[in-house]
């Protein structure tokens, strides 16, 4: 028998009523209604009729009794009875990691805060998969690996304690806030610009890619660098049937929530919180996952929101598994390194994604999409409909296969953001990455530094991308750089210098009812433009021909 779950039925099925630019928005219909590709209802968990507390396996919550061995028990006890809910009333209840076994749940009374404890020597180094490697970490705060039937609900709050993982960049914090961090102890780097809590964790960080050392191999040599390889707080791997619904997750050492290679996934009214400037406090990762469900939640992270992933380079490819079958809809994104994110490790490919009737406010990207070079995969079958956003940091729309490891701010500000007009070709294999088949509707966007940025490369051209019924007022307009098969109907754009829309050896585009101030208007570079058609009497009243173009722009 199954547990009824509080909101997730009528979460699914309510009419949504969101500030969009579209009628669609508010109209009555069920989350499975129209997709535009074949998907089967994400199947729930099922957890048996049976309850216990931790308190009855020698849990306290006074904030101070360590309660790993409580939690162990009340688990263990409902598996060996094929499953159950494990109920944590209220109180604050201070453990090491939590481990989910089959057909169990665990949930929060509204006034639980389960808060993981910052000793490290809790979390022994365990074979995992992070930023898309086979590699080693810290074991998860909470976690199930090969399971199925899991749950975590209620509207307790899941604190990670994260601070005392993490390094701190002297840029990213205030002045009172960075002294404040060198008096708790910790060293700093050789340039005294970040702070790390520990010599073992700057050790961890001196070579390391990403956040991977390039030296370790062995357990052993990951073990040396402990401190280095903070812990995602919630990870599911390669698990079956998974419910997240209710709770307050925050704080997190690394990442909030990761999932990977996971089946039938929901993820239904939580809110993932972290301090904006949390190196990789990524909102919620979804790796290599097929039926998935995200709505009616809230993410303010320090790095990317919402993020769908499938592997890194090699290690992606050879696994082979993509992430399909994902609807994102009705999720409200803060800080972030981006709102909505696909990449950069996506070589395993992603494909069949719904994101719809959602908010970005003070994001560095809205719509991001990153890869680059040596990655492979292909992501294609993206549809995005109804979003808002306000004050996005640089782009609004981005699509980058030339990732390169930094923020979409970090890279404007060290100068990253300027296009070469005629990029040099490299051979086309297995590493190259694609982005193709994505259909962008209803986007009103509301102070960017850049409205969109299409940035492919020369020898795989960003494709098939079409961005209709769309208002974006930015800084600078839109820039279609190495893309093909690019479509604008209906779209705005409202640049407060510069030109409006700049195309750069870009084929088959077609521009019609291009609004945008009289002032502005279309400027062409590059020498492999073809067969570019502007219907727009606003364009052609400024149309530049600039370096290295040739007149192949047909303007109706």
């Amino acid at each position: 028998m199954k547990h009824i779950f509080r909101t997730l039925t009528i979460a699914l099925f309510a009419t949504l009523a969101v500030g969009c630019c579209s009628e669609q928005c508010s109209s009555t219909k069920a989350l499975y209604d129209n997709l535009p590709f074949e998907m089967d209802e994400v199947a729930l968990p099922e957890i048996p009729n049976r309850s216990v507390s931790v308190v009855e396996f020698g849990g306290v919550g006074d904030g101070v009794t360590l309660n790993t061995e409580a939690f162990a028990k009340a688990f263990s006890h409902l598996a060996q009875k094929g499953g159950g809910r494990v109920e944590v009333p209220a109180g604050v209840w201070l453990t090491g990691p939590i481990v989910l076994e089959n057909h169990t749940e665990l949930h929060l009374d509204d006034d639980a805060i389960i808060v993981f404890s910052a000793d490290r020597d809790l979390y022994p180094v365990i074979a995992t998969i992070f930023e898309g490697r086979d590699t080693y970490r810290c074991q998860p705060l909470l976690s199930a690996f090969g399971k199925h039937d899991v749950a975590v609900t209620g509207k307790g709050i899941i604190d990670g304690q994260g601070a005392p993982w993490r390094a701190v960049k002297k840029s990213k914090i205030a002045p009172s806030d960075w002294n404040k961090i060198i008096k708790s102890g910790g060293v700093l780097s050789s340039d005294k610009n970040t702070w790390y809590p520990t010599e073992n964790f700057k050790k961890g960080a001196g070579d390391a890619d990403q956040n991977i050392a390039r030296w370790a191999v062995t357990k052993e040599d990951f073990e040396s660098i402990r401190d280095f390889l903070r812990p995602v707080m919630v990870n599911f791997k390669d698990c079956e049937r998974v419910l997240l619904e209710g709770p307050v997750f925050q704080n997190s050492p690394c990442w909030n929530i990761h999932t990977v290679m996971c089946k039938d996934l929901t993820v239904n009214d939580i809110a993932i919180r972290c301090p904006w400037y949390a190196q990789n406090g990524d909102g919620i990762d979804i790796e290599s996952c097929k039926n998935v469900v995200l709505t009616n939640s809230w993410i303010d992270a320090g790095d990317d929101a919402i993020c769908i992933k499938s592997g890194k380079d090699e290690d992606g490819r050879k696994r082979g598994i993509p992430s399909e079958n994902v609807i994102v809809e009705n999720c409200t994104c803060y800080h972030g390194h981006g709102g909505f994110v696909v990449g950069s490790e996506m070589s395993g490919g992603v494909k069949n994604v719904l994101v719809r009737n959602c908010r970005f406010s003070g994001t560095d990207v809205g719509l991001r999409f990153k890869s680059t070079r040596g990655r492979g995969g292909v992501v294609e079958n993206i549809t995005i409909e109804n979003i808002v956003m306000n004050d996005i940091a640089t782009e609004a729309l981005l699509f980058d296969l030339f990732y390169g490891g930094k923020s979409a701010l970090e890279a404007l500000e060290d100068g990253d953001g300027n296009l070469t007009t005629d990029m040099a070709f490299k051979p086309v294999d297995e590493t190259t990455p694609q982005f193709r088949n994505i259909s962008v509707n209803n986007v009103v966007c509301r102070s960017a530094r850049r409205a969109m940025l299409f940035n492919g490369l020369p020898e795989m051209n960003v494709e098939n991308v079409s961005v209709s019924n769309t208002t974006i007022e930015a800084e600078v307009g839109a820039e279609i750089n190495e893309s093909t098969n690019v479509t604008l109907s209906n779209v705005t754009i409202v640049p407060r210098k510069g030109a409006a829309l700049k195309i750069n050896n870009a084929k088959n585009v077609s521009v019609a009812d291009f609004v945008c101030p009289e002032e502005s208007g279309l400027v062409v570079t590059g020498s492999r433009n073809k067969a570019i058609v502007i219907d727009s009497d606003c364009l052609s009243q400024k149309y530049t021909i600039g370096d290295k173009a040739k007149a192949e722009v047909i303007i109706k």
